[in-house]
């Protein structure tokens, strides 16, 4: 044989000859599976008894607390019931809207033959606001020219008595009356609406009579300070105006009021309850 038939690299260990040596896996190699978990079904767990009874008592003062809130709300609804069977209407506060301090809804429960009167009404209301505040504005300016303290005091008084008793004398019941058809919140405000008139129109002339002349904006304390400081006479006739303004509208106002109340037949109406009322006073 010839010499070379031997080969020389019979003696080396080839690394891809035997396919469990070497650091690359046989492609047909697989990893043996672990062994599944033993999980026992019927395995109880264990929760301590103290936990058990204070999750008990929690359940129960829960049932408690829920049967309290059904009593009170059955208490509420039956109490709401018994209130709109006996025809009391509540008045939930919401105007002026960024600190509600009455109740005020024209548009959802004055009728639409009435809104309009109302919402003159109601801007009376508040002609009677401005033309109080602004009494105080040029009152304060008449006592730092020197017409001394007591005016101011007694223009605090009118905005303090005036708005609140506006509100709760005329403006309130002709709310209701044009809300309920009430003959009788129509004669109150008849009333208490033609004394509002008559101040107004009192405050526009401001006569030295009954209430200090210089506490009120009137025309004759106006002409007199207009001598005297031109800057303190221009705020009083400034004032002059609203006065007049203010008493104008309330004019109409009550025109208007007036003008449907006899035609709504609520004269008639207010006169047969006066009627059964001395009636039965008589009796």
């Amino acid at each position: 044989m010839s010499r070379y038939n031997n080969n020389p690299f019979d003696e080396d260990v080839n690394p891809f000859s035997n396919p469990g040596v070497g650091n690359v896996p046989p492609a047909n190699s697989r990893l043996s599976p672990l062994p599944p978990e033993t999980y026992d079904r019927g395995a109880t767990i264990d929760i301590p008894l103290d936990t058990m009874k204070e999750l008990q008592a929690k359940e129960k003062a829960l049932q408690a607390k829920e049967a309290e809130l059904k009593k009170r709300e059955q208490a509420l609804k039956r109490r709401e019931d018994a209130i709109s069977r006996a025809g009391i209407i509540i008045e939930e506060k919401n105007w002026p809207p960024f600190f509600p301090l009455i109740h005020h809804d024209i548009t959802n429960e004055i009728p639409i033959h009435l809104q309009h009167i109302q919402y003159v009404a109601f801007t009376t209301f508040l002609g009677l606001v401005v033309c109080l505040l602004w009494n105080i504005v040029a009152v304060t300016v008449a006592w730092i020219k020197g017409e001394g303290p007591t005016i101011w005091f007694l223009a605090i008084i009118y905005f303090i008595s005036g708005v609140p008793g506006a509100y709760v004398g005329w403006y309130r019941p002709l709310y209701r009356a044009t809300r309920t058809d009430s003959a009788l919140k129509f004669g109150w405000f008849f009333l208490v609406y033609s004394i509002h008139i008559g101040f107004c129109v009192f405050s526009s002339i401001a006569p030295p009579i009954i209430f200090r002349g210089k506490s009120l904006t009137g025309i004759l304390p106006a002409i007199d300070l207009l001598s005297t400081n031109a800057v303190v006479g221009t705020f009083y006739f400034i004032g002059f105006a609203f006065f007049c303004i203010e008493s104008l509208i309330s004019i109409w106002v009550i025109q208007q009021v007036y003008m449907y109340f006899r035609g709504s037949g609520k004269a008639a109406e207010m006169k047969r309850a006066a009627a059964m009322g001395t009636l039965r006073a008589a009796f």
